[in-house]
């Protein structure tokens, strides 16, 4: 088993993607400044768990749900 250090992201400035509906649907938010990870959090439990990805797994995600 593998030991992942925490990562302090109380200074962190969350955002939505600009394809989010104003409504506060179903959303998530990422935080950026992070040149080698992608925190990533649920817009309507923003105090609740975040997973942070390796930045070229979300890349990767992020292009095969484009598709």
């Amino acid at each position: 088993m593998r030991n992942i250090p925490e990562h302090d992201l109380s200074g962190v400035t969350w955002r939505k993607s600009r394809y989010s509906g104003g409504s506060g649907g179903d959303c998530l938010e990422v935080a950026d400044g992070h040149p080698t990870l992608v925190p990533v959090r649920d817009s309507k439990n923003p105090h609740g768990p975040k997973l942070i990805f390796r930045a070229s797994a979300w890349a990767a995600f992020v292009e095969a749900v484009r598709i």
